[in-house]
C-alpha cells in the first residue's frame, strides 16, 4: 500500500485528481479543503467554467496543487464567442450533450474539425494566461478518447507545454477485486484507450497505466476508496473524484445523481493512505 511520501507530501505511485475545478464555487472550496486538509494532489481546471476566476484564484494560493487543464469540448461553455465556432456550440456559448452526432462531426466535417482546433487551442491560451503551471491534460467526459479530439489536444498542447494526458483506462479486473463487475461496454473502452495511449506516447507525453473513477463516478465514497486502494495494481495510478461542498443548480442539473460531498469526504479521510 502506498502511504504519504514526506518529500511531495503526495501519495506514492499515486495521483488523486479533482475534475471540474471552477464549475461552481462549491467545487472549488472543496478542491481547495481537500489539498490543504486531506489527500488531493491535482486538479483539472475548466478554463470557462462559471467560476473559473474562482478557482484560480484558489490555485494561486495552493502553491503544491498540480493544475492541469480539463477540455471541454462537450456539455459545457466554450472559451470562444459563439460567432467564431459557429458549428460547435448554441447561441449561448454551450457544447451539446450529444456524444455520437459530437463524435461523427468532429471526426468527419473539416469544418467543424477547424473550429474545434481554433476552441481547444483558446482553451490551452486561456489556462497559460491564468499563469498557473500546466501540470497535465485531460478531457471532459473522458472526449480525448475521440481520436480526433485526442490528437488536437497532445498536438496543440505541446505548443502551450502539456507534457502528461491522462488515459481513462480502468481496468476490470482490478473493479471486479472491489466486487464491481462491468459490462461489455466498459470493457471495450479499456481496450480502446490504448489509441489515446499510443497517441500520447509517440508525442513524448507522460501518461497514468491505470485510472479510476469511471465506473463509481459521482460515488467514489470513502468505503469504495479504501477498496480501492488495497487492491491497486503496480504502476502509475490515478483516482480522480468530483468533489464539492455543497451542490448548487448547475450541478443538479448536470449531475443530478453525483455524491459530491461523500467524495469530499472521501477525500478528508485521514486514514485512506496512512498504511
Amino acid at each position: 500500500m502506498a502511504g504519504l511520501d514526506p518529500a511531495t507530501s503526495e501519495p506514492r505511485g499515486i495521483t488523486i485528481t479533482a475534475d471540474d475545478f471552477g464549475l461552481s464555487e462549491g467545487v472549488n472550496e472543496a478542491v481547495e479543503r481537500a489539498h490543504r486538509d486531506g489527500i488531493l494532489t491535482s486538479a483539472s481546471l475548466m478554463v470557462a467554467g462559471p467560476a473559473a476566476a474562482d478557482a484560480v484564484r484558489r490555485a494561486r494560493r495552493l502553491p503544491t496543487l498540480k493544475v492541469g487543464l480539463h477540455l471541454v469540448v462537450i456539455e459545457g461553455p466554450a472559451v470562444l464567442a459563439p460567432a467564431a465556432i459557429p458549428d460547435l456550440v448554441d447561441t449561448d456559448g454551450q457544447f451539446p450533450s450529444d456524444p455520437p452526432r459530437l463524435g461523427l462531426n468532429y471526426f468527419f466535417r473539416l469544418r467543424i474539425r477547424r473550429q474545434l482546433a481554433a476552441e481547444i487551442r483558446a482553451q490551452f491560451a486561456a489556462f497559460v494566461a491564468t499563469g498557473l503551471t500546466l501540470d497535465h491534460a485531460n478531457a471532459h467526459k473522458h472526449m480525448h478518447l475521440h481520436p480526433t479530439v485526442g490528437r488536437m489536444m497532445i498536438d496543440i498542447g505541446r505548443d502551450f507545454g502539456l507534457r502528461a494526458v491522462r488515459i481513462p483506462a480502468e481496468p476490470p479486473a482490478v473493479l471486479a477485486r472491489c466486487g464491481t463487475q462491468v459490462g461489455l461496454g466498459a470493457r471495450v473502452l479499456y481496450r480502446w484507450t490504448a489509441l489515446l495511449r499510443r497517441q500520447a506516447r509517440t508525442a513524448g507525453m507522460t501518461t497514468n497505466d491505470h485510472c479510476f473513477g469511471l465506473a463509481w463516478s459521482g460515488h467514489m465514497n470513502a468505503a469504495r476508496l479504501q477498496s480501492l486502494l488495497a487492491a491497486l495494481p503496480e504502476g502509475r495510478n490515478e483516482i480522480y473524484f468530483h468533489p464539492a461542498t455543497t451542490r448548487n443548480a448547475l450541478l443538479r442539473r448536470l449531475m443530478p445523481d453525483y455524491e459530491h460531498e461523500a467524495e469530499l469526504a472521501a477525500l478528508l479521510d485521514g486514514e485512506a493512505l496512512a498504511t
